[in-house]
């Protein structure tokens, strides 16, 4: 494929990806083939000063576009390959023009890595960017707050930025870390309750209704009984097994005299 062809192809993919409703199978097809180019050409991994900037733009645009569109098609491990392979082109070529979409990726990538628990990751990602960047960039400063939100334990503030994202793109990722939450407090409510009523359990577990809730209760073998309205919790543990307290006492004694013998 003749680098002209390629040109036309992005342009293509670009066209479609950009429209008011775009074909994303369509535009999965493009990026297949232009992959295949770029490796050809041997775009992906350039080689230096040698290579056409004009060639290193296209590609980065082109990598760009997959890492959005294996969020709008809920594909992380592919999200994952595509910000593999821009590092090298937002940290080592800074010789080029800014891309307008770098800082939303990598706050993409940064509440990725909270909403899959990955906090060592997500500060070491933090010290690659400029630290002006981190309080007045509105796509990382997004990604920063939510993680003092989650050290803080302030869920309420995690669930209402999830109604000021940056872009659309981040609210694929927020579910995520609101369903991880919520699982979070669920798993605290059975073991501080023995039962909640409905109306209670949708307000602390961020639900918008009744329903969603009922659904969420059969995903954890809840019993709900509707008579009363009410969440029945089950307790899977054990019985703990009874200290026994006369044997306990009478060895710590045992050690009290066998210590003051030494003495």
């Amino acid at each position: 494929m003749s680098l002209n062809e390629v040109t036309k192809l992005y342009e293509s993919l670009n066209k479609e990806f950009n429209s008011s409703n775009p074909n994303l199978q369509k535009c999965g097809e493009y990026l297949e083939k232009l992959k295949i180019a770029m490796i050809e050409f041997q775009f992906l991994v350039p080689e230096g000063e040698a290579q056409d900037q004009k060639i290193i733009l296209l590609t980065r645009e082109v990598l760009e576009i997959g890492a959005l569109w294996s969020i709008r098609v809920k594909d992380i491990p592919s999200f994952e390959r595509y910000i593999a392979q821009l590092k090298t082109y937002y940290h080592d070529y800074s010789d080029l023009p800014q891309s307008q979409r770098m800082y939303s990726i990598i706050g993409l990538n940064l509440l990725r890595l909270l909403a899959q628990n990955r906090l060592s990751e997500f500060h070491t990602e933090l010290e690659t960017i400029e630290p002006d960047q981190l309080v007045s960039n509105i796509y990382i400063k997004h990604s920063v707050e939510i993680e003092q939100c989650l050290m803080e334990g302030s869920y309420n503030r995690v669930w209402n930025a999830r109604a000021n994202v940056p872009a659309n793109e981040y609210l694929f990722f927020m579910d995520i870390l609101v369903d991880t939450i919520r699982n979070d407090i669920a798993s605290c409510s059975e073991k501080a309750y023995a039962s909640l009523p409905l109306s209670d359990a949708a307000t602390l577990l961020y639900f918008n209704n009744e329903k969603e809730v009922l659904e969420f209760a059969k995903e954890r073998n809840w019993n709900v009984n509707m008579a009363d309205k009410k969440i029945y919790f089950v307790s899977n543990d054990k019985k703990m097994d009874e200290i026994p307290t006369k044997e306990t006492i009478s060895k710590i004694l045992s050690y009290a005299r066998e210590l003051e013998r030494i003495v």
